[in-house]
């Protein structure tokens, strides 16, 4: 059963508190259909403190490793998860400026009595995973004809230059 980890983000951010621990890559189960292996851990810290304007923060930092599965040979790859996000927590009924919706140096988060840490953390690891990996040098997975296996097209090469 995956862990549950609920904080109150704004009280969080006021007393400028400090979590951070390791998650199971298995409990993790918005993630696992990008994953060739669910074995390991991700180490988090999650910080709360206040911007230089004077707005709640909270900033997240994950670290490990995460075996993706290749787009073309279908092998894993160590994809290394090393993220580290600046979220400013607004109220729901606060305007934002044009500007600020723009900037995008900036990341907003509704303020929230109970913030789910470990659904925030997985909607972080879900924007960092590349959305096609694949290898540096690498080829496709091999086709097996030896076993009698004749290829549809192969009919067609009769046809070939009798029209």
């Amino acid at each position: 059963m995956p862990q549950r980890i609920v904080i109150d983000s704004l009280v969080f951010v006021r007393e400028a508190s400090s979590l951070q621990g390791k998650l199971l890559i298995a409990d993790l189960t918005r993630i696992l259909d990008k994953l060739v292996d669910s074995t390991g851990y991700i180490s988090f810290q999650v910080m709360g403190r206040f911007s230089p304007r004077n707005r709640p923060q909270l900033l997240l930092q994950l670290h490990g490793v995460l075996s993706v599965c290749c787009q073309r040979c279908l092998e894993g790859i160590d994809y290394p998860l090393e993220v580290s996000s600046v979220l400013e927590l607004v109220d729901d009924d606060e305007d934002l400026t044009q500007e600020e919706i723009e900037d995008d140096s900036l990341d907003f988060l509704p303020a929230q009595e109970e913030l789910d840490v470990v659904a925030l953390i997985e909607d972080e690891i879900i924007l960092d995973l590349p959305s096609a990996p694949r290898h540096e040098m690498c080829s496709l997975p091999e086709m097996s004809h030896g076993n009698g296996y004749a290829s549809p097209f192969s009919v067609l090469k009769s046809y070939k230059g009798k029209a």
